[in-house]
């Protein structure tokens, strides 16, 4: 059977056609914008290689010149996972044989050099990014609301360990009392699977000051219409309507995912938490291995873990918590030797 070219997986040379046949196949709208840019950048390649088979070969040369041109391995894993789903996808709609696909599907990625730490704050350090909100209010910096909304957030990160997708997207109605105690309930995570996240007092507590200081009271009308908790607000620091995006859409007045990692960015560097290029040392994604390291050092288990973040696997968990655990104690702590120092 002759290879395939890449024309005839695109109708009349319409390469956006490819883009939308992976990015309408998943759910994420993070992996949408990722596949998206991966597949530009590929297809981008195979113009100026003279638009090559479709094939393992191809692929794997394609692997190579990123390699070459010093993408980070985890940049080039998700350019080689966008075009795996590429094959997938065209052989699922009849575009090219299965055993084609089947090669490109093949290709693999490339080996994570150790295990990427990632940053995680202390407990203290927590404290200081969860109150740094009412810090700049009481230095009338930020308006009150924009603290009770932006303590809120913070809270809800580092307490149960929500992506920031996630906690944009949770309502009033799935914050409900199950078992005596508060918890985020129904909540849809990474690939659709569902779960329900305790919520500590403390969190509560935030939670409360910031429903107060909107108004939207338990027992609202808002809660029963399934509102959002968290939500954007004007420059005066009051709750928005509709909102108009950069891009020329109008929201629905709901915070965004983006807008939530904008709000860990803004308090990070008010902070201190500050790199030496004068960017934030931390990131929204940074609260979540922070819960995860404070629930691990506070004597939680595995499966108590893993149920909090979401993961599918305890495997994926234990993962997770390995660069943490790994520098709780390590091998040096093992060699004493006694200094004599120079003084005088």
């Amino acid at each position: 059977m002759a290879a395939t070219d890449m024309t005839d997986l695109i109708p009349q040379n319409d390469w956006y056609a490819v883009i939308d046949l992976v990015t309408q196949s998943v759910d994420s709208p993070h992996s949408k914008r990722a596949y998206s840019r991966a597949l530009i950048d590929f297809l981008d390649w195979y113009e100026r290689n003279g638009r090559p088979p479709f094939t393992k070969a191809t692929i794997n040369a394609y692997r190579e010149e990123m390699l070459q041109s010093g993408k980070s391995r985890s940049s080039i894993n998700q350019a080689l996972s966008a075009i795996r789903k590429l094959a997938s996808e065209a052989a699922d709609n009849g575009l090219v044989p299965p055993t084609l696909a089947y090669g490109v599907e093949r290709v693999k990625g490339v080996k994570q050099a150790g295990v990427r730490a990632g940053n995680w704050l202390t407990k203290e350090e927590a404290e200081k990014l969860v109150n740094t909100p009412v810090y700049r209010w009481r230095r009338e910096e930020i308006p009150a609301l924009k603290a009770a909304r932006d303590q809120a957030i913070l809270a809800v990160m580092i307490g149960t360990g929500l992506r920031r997708s996630e906690a944009a997207g949770v309502t009033w109605e799935q914050i409900q009392q199950r078992d005596g105690r508060w918890a985020i309930i129904d909540l849809v995570g990474k690939g659709g699977r569902v779960r329900s996240v305790g919520i500590p007092p403390w969190v509560k507590v935030a939670l409360d000051r910031w429903a107060e200081a909107s108004g939207a009271q338990r027992g609202h009308s808002d809660q029963a219409q399934g509102k959002r908790v968290f939500r954007a607000l004007n420059k005066d620091g009051q709750l928005a309507g509709a909102v108009r995006t950069k891009g020329g859409r109008k929201t629905d007045g709901n915070l965004t995912p983006q807008a939530i990692y904008n709000v860990v960015k803004e308090h990070a560097l008010a902070a201190g938490y500050i790199n030496r290029k004068g960017e934030p040392s931390l990131a929204a994604h940074d609260l979540r291995r922070t819960a995860a390291a404070l629930a691990l050092k506070g004597g939680a288990d595995l499966r108590q873990i893993q149920q909090m973040l979401g993961h599918a696997s305890i495997m994926t968990t234990e993962r997770y918590l390995e660069p943490m655990r790994s520098l709780q104690v390590t091998a040096g702590d093992f060699i004493q030797i006694e200094l004599t120092l120079a003084t005088g």
